[in-house]
């Protein structure tokens, strides 16, 4: 917070804290004690950069709120009054619909509360957080679709911090200083088009190949749905303007959809897990020999039990670490004592009479909860989105209006710039095969993937126009599931997003019941779109730099 007030001019500053699994861990402190249930890292960084917000009047918008916005609110005042300070705070609320569910609520909201030097939201989309401040200083309206889509944009880019500024990037050996990135800005404009850069002196850098990564970061197709505005992927340009500066345009937007969707993370049970090394001669039958001894020591077996071999062994090794195996199993139940000190009684028992060389990476240890995610929908009239101003007063946000597209191009005499920043089936004819050499798909393609609750996002460009048709044409559902076998038996959906050089895939289910399930040993398939990058597949010459 401290880096983004002192490095430059900014209007606002946002801070996006609400991953699922976040909210699962919020939930938890909420139940106990009741006047938790917020993000208190951002309390820490307010408590140090308060004044410093105020005297350069920087408005901050949080989601920090999570769970227990009015509890921030609170400890917000009390944190200013300790200092001396009395800045006007505003609340919006109206995401919570009870039973744990949550409603992404949209921008409309935080615009009413622009007025208040700072606000605290709970759960909203996390492009809200640009678009109500943009709203506000332009005094765009529900109609005002392909602006609003433009914002929507910024704030996705922006929205996972220096992701956008060379954080996570495929193509991370081309940034000269990685050692710390700054964190990225938007320079929203009022026809809805933006700038993303960072202040001046930060490490990383913004390019369109780091804005590229970001816009394909965790979306499910080319209409990103949202509670404002139904966002068209498939007309965003990028351009790049100048050093760390790339113009983000075209944007257009659609009515948003009648419904918003509901997020409900829950405590679903208990879970404990043990890894152990099978190093040396004959993995298999030693994974096979453990496992029969531990499921027959279990005094009564759990609700779910899982078994994953990774054979990361490799013949006439030359070190221990390379001549070893890892066998995990899992265990989930509904009751605690079921896969706790049962559990690693389990293991314990058989230390000495198992197969040779045994041992296990840490030791046994107690069962802990474990969540669930589930998305579901309700219509846009029935949370109660409000506002609650500095002074106690409440302001009733109205649902969007449900009507065909308008035209939205009328001028207006309002300010034209307002800077966030955030510390935060082809359709290409396939043509004779060329001549290719076989190499590693990342050769030429960039990749960023992540989770959407129970199911994972790989997002795939080229920089080059002319292997866009190369790349399109590969990236089908049949050849996915050869180059990731574990996504064999799941439903594949593929979008192309030719304008930004890009392919997107969602492969539902293969991350269970959402992060806090842990199905897999990469439960956000973080390093799913890395992996993809490494399988080779051929590449025709022309599209090699060196051939």
């Amino acid at each position: 917070m401290r880096e983004m007030l002192e490095g430059g001019d900014l209007d606002v500053l946002t801070g996006d804290y609400l991953a699922e699994l976040t909210m699962l861990i919020l939930g938890r402190d909420r139940r106990e004690d009741a006047g938790l249930g917020y993000a208190r890292t951002f309390l820490t960084q307010l408590r140090d950069c308060l004044r410093l917000a105020l005297d350069r009047r920087v408005k901050i918008v949080t989601n920090a709120g999570g769970v227990n916005p009015s509890a921030l609110a609170t400890a917000i005042r009390a944190v200013a009054a300790e200092q001396g300070l009395s800045p006007t705070v505003a609340l919006v609320r109206g995401d919570e619909l009870g039973a744990g569910r949550h409603a992404y609520l949209g921008g409309f909201g935080i615009a009413r509360a622009m007025d208040a030097d700072i606000v605290v939201t709970g759960r909203v989309t996390d492009a809200s957080l640009v678009v109500g401040p943009a709203v506000a200083r332009f005094g765009w309206g529900r109609d005002d679709l392909d602006r609003l889509a433009g914002a929507t944009v910024a704030g996705h880019v922006i929205e996972c911090g220096t992701q956008a500024t060379g954080g996570n990037y495929p193509f991370f050996t081309e940034i000269e200083d990685l050692a710390h990135p700054g964190f990225p800005i938007a320079e929203v404009h009022e026809d809805g088009s933006s700038v993303i850069t960072k202040h001046p002196g930060t490490g990383g850098a913004v390019t369109v190949g780091t804005v590229t990564a970001q816009l394909v970061y965790e979306v499910q197709d080319a209409r990103y749905l949202g509670p404002d505005v139904t966002t068209r992927l498939d007309t965003v340009s990028l351009r790049q303007e100048g050093p760390d500066r790339v113009r983000v345009d075209g944007v257009r937007g659609e009515a948003p959809p009648p419904t918003l969707k509901v997020s409900q993370t829950a405590v679903a049970g208990y879970r404990n897990e043990m890894s152990v090394v099978l190093t040396g001669l004959d993995i298999e039958a030693k994974a096979a020999l453990f496992r029969r001894q531990f499921e027959a020591g279990l005094r009564r077996r759990p609700a779910e039990l899982t078994w994953d071999l990774a054979r990361l062994d490799v013949p006439d090794a030359a070190t221990e670490r390379q001549a070893s195996a890892l066998l995990t199993v899992v265990a989930r139940d509904p009751e605690h004592k079921v896969v706790d000190r049962p559990f690693s009684n389990a293991a314990v028992e058989v230390a000495l009479g198992s197969y040779p060389g045994f041992f296990a990476t840490t030791p046994p240890g107690p069962a802990h909860p474990y969540g669930v995610f589930t998305a579901g929908f309700v219509p846009q009239d029935e949370p109660v989105h409000e506002v609650v101003h500095d002074d106690g007063s409440v302001s009733r946000i109205a649902p969007p209006v449900f009507r065909d597209r308008l035209d939205t191009g009328r001028a207006r005499s309002t300010p034209t710039l307002l800077r966030v920043g955030t510390s935060r089936a082809t359709g290409y004819d396939r043509k004779p095969e060329p001549s290719t050499r076989r190499l590693p798909l990342g050769t030429i393609v960039g990749a960023r993937s992540g989770d959407k609750g129970g199911d994972a996002n790989v997002g795939l460009w080229v920089r080059d126009p002319d292997a866009y048709p190369w790349l399109a044409n590969l990236i089908v559902a049949e050849r996915v599931r050869e180059l990731l076998p574990e996504t064999a038996d799941r439903p594949i959906r593929i979008t192309e997003l030719p304008n930004i050089l890009a392919v997107n895939v969602v492969i539902e289910g293969l991350l269970g019941q959402g992060v806090a399930y842990g199905a897999r040993f990469d439960p956000q398939a973080k390093g799913l779109g890395e992996w993809l990058r490494s399988r080779h597949v051929d590449i025709p010459l022309e599209l090699l730099e060196a051939p």
